[in-house]
């Protein structure tokens, strides 16, 4: 497996291959009906080029436009830790402070 082939805990292994020698401009559709059947695998689970980009109506322009699709429409157990960041949020929090809400 070449390291281009894994990103972000998404490994594409030969459908990587595929994605890049493929003609674009693609669409949606179109890569799901060439390679519909190939296996995205991560840490929790795995899922179908087609499951994956399924729901989609996009047309791509190379591929780094359809792995980053992949990339934003995969699974969430793909994600690993589930609402984690690094960034530090810790107890620092004003009473009344949504959690959620992050300030820039």
């Amino acid at each position: 497996m070449a390291d281009e082939d894994r990103e972000m805990g998404v490994e594409l292994g030969e459908l990587g291959d595929k994605l890049d020698n493929h003609d674009y401009p693609a669409s949606t559709d179109e890569l799901v009906e060439e390679y519909g059947d190939y296996e995205i695998e991560y840490e929790n689970g795995s899922e179908t080029l087609e499951e994956v980009l399924g729901p989609l109506n996009d047309t791509f322009e190379g591929p780094d436009g359809a792995r980053q699709a992949i990339l934003n429409m995969v699974d969430s157990g793909a994600v690993g830790r589930q609402r984690y960041s690094d960034r530090g949020a810790g107890a620092e929090q004003s009473e009344g402070q949504d959690p959620d809400q992050e300030s820039f």
